[in-house]
């Protein structure tokens, strides 16, 4: 039977839960334990493909094809996983399912209520998760803050499982501020347990998220304040990559007090390969940017800016990768001077493409090292076709529908959709990669599975013609007349996949496409 590790936050959101609730999973795993990770979301939404990136940062795919939280990526990354959709629940699917079963008759005579129906269908979804995963030890995030309207419901559900019978364990993650007198203050850490307190639940470890370590003072004063023991209480300090948050949490012994209270049996940690990569020095420095319209915070691209980071450092390189708006380099206000390298992430939608295609074409003619990630490689068949091929106007029909040169068109089994929410080509789909191309050589495979999420295409009736102009298509769908990977054979490094290969990245083992990247920086 399963164990539950439940990890909520408090005073304020993007206090780093999520990586929390991954490092722990991760010391747990590193010990011997089979622990995974489960993230559930309190927004009304289905799922995390209509979110705004503005506001939510990006949005990741799994194998299975659910468009999920990004912290999902960082389970990922962190547990060495290929994470499935059961591992991130957002409240539309209970009430969905819910009233679909009040319609069928499930509940006849009954009165619907959030308490026992939506709190029922929140743990019997929880349980699910541990199943699938076969996680001996699932350690649960709850997304928001505890005081939300919103999280009631779960933090309600939750508290019952401990009284029916599973084993659980709360975890809970606050503020601990430093004031400008350089005192650190409790105060918001012992508001939040109390309203922890208010919904029936009593935290059993405290972690403190505080700019430096808490000494031993500020640690018993949060345990007499908020009834835990000085040895259940914790700090995630400031660290300068997220990957030491585990290394920092192992040094205090977090997961020997959390296998004490659910009574695990631990193996000796084994994290010498994290931390050997960790200590490695980088050699020199290289400037990539990636060239996006979602340019208010890298959390957009959070899973691109991660696996630039692990090529760079089997390289040897210091990575400083920095976020361009293309709407910037659309008014003229960005130089693409320095540059080292050049990405071009996912999106959607007309706003900045200009500047994006003016990217595209600086890389391609200076011979800058240029990767596409699905609207990277499209554009830059527009680009291409545009500048080199003359077919003045060509586009994307997403942006032009009556463009003269629709280089780019819809998916032919998308024309006939209408709904937005999880209806793309989304998930893991086989791509064959051509022999004797810059794909094969960084793959060395002729078949290799990568993640899509995407309504528009390479269109067929162009791709002998790109192809004679020295555009290869070097990545193929074995079935269909998909393109998947394109490069310039001319260029030093130029490639762009419809597929979004950066959610494949680890630390321990960078993807292809990436290493290929830094490594053609430094040549």
């Amino acid at each position: 039977m399963s164990k539950f590790v439940f990890v909520t936050g408090g005073v304020l959101s993007s206090l780093g839960k999520g990586i929390l609730t991954a490092s722990i999973a991760k010391l747990l795993r590193s010990s011997g334990v089979n622990a995974n990770a489960m993230k559930i979301d309190v927004y009304l939404n289905s799922d995390a493909g209509t979110l705004n990136p503005f506001e939510h940062g990006e949005v990741f795919v799994t194998q299975d094809g659910f468009e999920c939280d990004l912290d999902v990526g960082n389970y990922e990354r962190f547990l060495g996983i290929f994470a499935k959709r059961e591992q991130n629940l957002m409240m539309g699917q209970v009430y969905k399912s819910v009233i679909d079963k009040e319609r069928r008759g499930d509940y006849l005579g009954k009165t619907l209520q959030m308490i026992p129906h939506v709190t029922n269908e929140v743990k019997q979804r929880i349980r699910h998760a541990a199943k699938v995963t076969e996680a001996d030890v699932l350690v649960v995030e709850l997304g928001g803050t505890v005081g939300d309207i919103e999280s009631e419901t779960v933090l309600e559900a939750i508290r019952q499982m401990r009284f029916d019978g599973d084993e659980v364990l709360f975890v809970h993650l606050a503020l601990v501020p430093t004031i400008i007198t350089g005192e650190q203050k409790t105060k918001p850490m012992q508001h939040s347990v109390k309203a922890l307190l208010s919904a029936g639940i009593q935290p059993n470890l405290l972690v403190a998220r505080s700019d430096k370590m808490i000494p031993k003072e500020i640690r018993n004063k949060l345990a007499l304040f908020c009834n835990v023991s000085p040895e259940s209480v914790f700090c995630s300090p400031n660290v300068e990559s997220i990957y030491e948050v585990p290394l920092v949490l192992q040094e205090q012994k977090m997961h020997e007090d959390i296998a004490q209270k659910l009574c695990l049996k631990l193996k000796n940690e084994d994290l010498a390969e994290w931390k050997e990569i960790l200590s490695r020095k980088p050699k020199t420095e290289k400037r990539i940017a990636v060239v996006g319209k979602y340019a208010t915070a890298k959390d957009t691209y959070t899973s691109v800016f991660e696996a630039v980071r692990h090529a760079a450092i089997h390289n040897g390189v210091r990575a400083d990768a920095v976020l361009l708006d293309s709407e910037k380099i659309e008014a003229g206000k960005q130089s693409l001077d320095g540059l080292d390298a050049i990405i071009v992430p996912g999106g959607f939608g007309g706003r900045g493409v200009e500047g994006i295609i003016q990217a595209i074409q600086f890389a391609r003619e200076n011979n800058v090292p240029y990767l596409g990630l699905c609207y990277g490689l499209q554009l830059a068949i527009v680009e291409f076709g545009r500048n080199v091929l003359g077919l003045k106007g060509a586009h994307s029909t997403e942006i032009d529908p009556a463009t003269k040169y629709p280089v780019i068109d819809f998916l032919p089994e998308q024309k006939a959709i209408s709904d937005k929410g999880g209806t793309m080509r989304l998930g893991a789909y086989e791509v064959k990669v051509i022999k004797g191309t810059k794909a094969f050589e960084l793959y060395q495979s002729e078949r290799i599975f990568k993640r899509f999420r995407h309504r528009y295409e390479i269109n067929p009736e162009f791709v002998e013609r790109f192809e004679k102009a020295g555009f290869i298509f070097s990545g193929r769908d074995p079935k269909r007349e998909i393109m998947k990977i394109g490069e310039l054979s001319s260029h030093k490094f130029f490639i762009g996949t419809q597929a979004h290969p950066e959610f494949d990245s680890r630390l321990e083992k960078p993807e292809p496409l990436f290493d290929g990247l830094i490594k053609a920086t430094l040549a």
